[in-house]
């Protein structure tokens, strides 16, 4: 008899040590949907999917496809089965090129001999380049495009398998408005043709947007599956938080000094020009743009982390240097990057390490840390940042993306720095974290600290900032005060508009 549902998991339980990562998690998804699955970041979610990609193995629990039991072991063996999976975090080599990433574990090779088809592997890239309506050299490295052009050609590689059940975790994450747009034509696409789609996101507008289903989890457990249009958004939020969110943006009522920081004419090539700007003791200042628009380059070369032609950066009314990471952290110049995984962690460390890596220089006596202190200032920061993990001795890499997050501001809050740049700190967050980050950032600013935030969703930036730049093609178009602020206005400026 033919199975009600494409996908069953039974029962399926995973524990790490310290912790019971699964606990019994039942999961039905019916065949040419989009099945979307939400919670805390910690709830399981992805450890589930990793499971069902063969990445974990379950310690007990059942996977049917189309009412058959299967054995899934490895990433192979779901291959084989018609799963793919777009992970949150994203798996590449940076030292390969585009078309080696497109083709990776599946080369052509010439006929009789087993030799790699490079003038194949360039054909297949060009012409899925060109499909997708992609301008990316396909002999770029990875190394050298960014983290939206990775993410684009990571939903290529699931998307184009002949896969029957293919999982998204967080993947508009790094994407633009029109790049998600397109992502969701073409799932849309899929599910008229039968495939089926299993959909992580912290996004209510894209759940809404795609699902037919939605199953929400908690610590582990399983809350419950509904038809999308039988539960409505704030009762989503309170199954996946354990309780009822009145706002996602907290209150805050702290003064604003007189400016602390300035930038003035700061050039760099086709990148960014004439750049000038201020923020002022405990303020949080939005940066909004377009992705490509100049956003990062230009927090960038102020924290050090790249260069700039000219300009002046000034701090606390003087002139300071921050051409590399060493001298703006010493003046006070900090930034937590966008990208976590590259520029953030260094994942194979303890938690612990992570944080106190900025401060080492206050833990130390001569050459030696001082290791009972650096574990006292690590917990600290930890409990503060409520980070989900057994213990600060945990690897970073086996936490949540919301918890490496997470470890990353608190590396920098331990810091203390004048002032902390924020680029997309939310991005891959739930609503719960997201809501402890805000507050976060408003305890920072209620301490005399001031905040630059660069985010790509315009309803963060309204509901956090004191004032907005708008950059457009490398250049500040546009600058609000709270007052003044809209979304229409925002984007009015994001596009060249006044």
């Amino acid at each position: 008899m033919e199975s009600e549902y494409k996908l069953q998991l039974k029962n399926i339980s995973k524990s790490f040590p310290g912790v019971k990562a699964l606990d019994g998690v039942t999961l039905n998804v019916r065949p040419g949907t989009v099945h979307s699955i939400v919670g805390e970041n910690g709830a399981g979610k992805s450890t589930l999917m990793k499971i069902l990609n063969g990445a974990f193995l379950p310690d007990e629990g059942e996977i049917w496809i189309d009412g058959q039991q299967v054995n899934i072991h490895a990433p192979k063996d779901a291959e084989k089965l018609g799963i793919a999976m777009i992970w949150q975090e994203l798996q590449f080599v940076p030292n390969l090129t585009v078309q080696e990433n497109l083709v990776i574990n599946n080369h052509p090779t010439k006929k009789g001999i087993h030799l790699v088809d490079w003038k194949k592997v360039n054909e297949m890239a060009k012409a899925t380049l060109a499909k997708e309506e992609l301008t990316l050299n396909p002999k770029a490295l990875l190394s050298d495009i960014s983290i939206s052009d990775i993410q684009l050609l990571e939903i290529i590689k699931a998307t184009d398998k002949d896969a029957q059940i293919i999982i998204m975790d967080e993947p508009t994450s790094s994407l633009t408005q029109h790049e998600t747009e397109r992502l969701f034509e073409k799932i849309d696409r899929m599910r008229k043709e039968g495939r089926t789609i299993l959909y992580i996101s912290h996004k209510m507008d894209e759940i809404y947007r795609l699902s037919d289903d939605v199953t929400i989890m908690r610590d582990g457990k399983m809350v419950g599956t509904y038809p999308i249009a039988e539960v409505k958004p704030d009762e989503i939020i309170a199954m996946m938080v354990g309780r009822k969110v009145d706002s996602i943006y907290p209150e805050r009522d702290s003064a604003i000094g007189d400016v602390m920081f300035e930038v003035k004419n700061l050039s760099c090539g086709k990148l960014y020009h004439d750049i000038s700007f201020n923020v002022r003791r405990g303020e949080i200042v939005g940066f909004a743009g377009l992705v490509g628009a100049g956003r990062t380059e230009i927090m960038r070369a102020i924290s050090g982390l790249d260069p700039h032609d000219s300009g002046e950066i000034i701090l606390d009314g003087k002139p300071v240097n921050t051409k590399t990471v060493s001298s703006a952290v010493n003046a006070g110049v900090m930034m937590a990057t966008e990208d976590r995984r590259r520029y953030g962690l260094i994942p194979v460390r303890s938690i612990k390490e992570n944080i106190t890596l900025s401060s080492l220089k206050k833990l130390c006596r001569g050459p030696f840390i001082k290791l009972r202190e650096e574990k006292r200032q690590a917990q600290i920061y930890f409990d503060r940042m409520r980070v989900k993990a057994p213990n600060l001795d945990t690897p970073t890499f086996t936490l949540s993306g919301g918890n490496q997050q997470k470890a990353v501001l608190a590396k920098w809050m331990m810091a203390h720095p004048k002032l902390f740049i924020m680029d997309e700190p939310t991005r891959g967050i739930d609503v719960g974290a997201k809501w402890e980050i805000y507050n976060l950032m408003n305890e920072m600013i209620s301490e005399g600290m001031s905040i630059i935030m660069i985010s790509s969703e315009l309803p963060e930036l309204l509901g956090m900032c004191d004032r907005i730049y708008v950059v457009c093609e490398g250049r500040i178009n546009g600058e609000l005060d709270r007052k003044d602020f809209t979304q229409e206005r925002v984007m009015t400026y994001a596009t060249g508009g006044k």
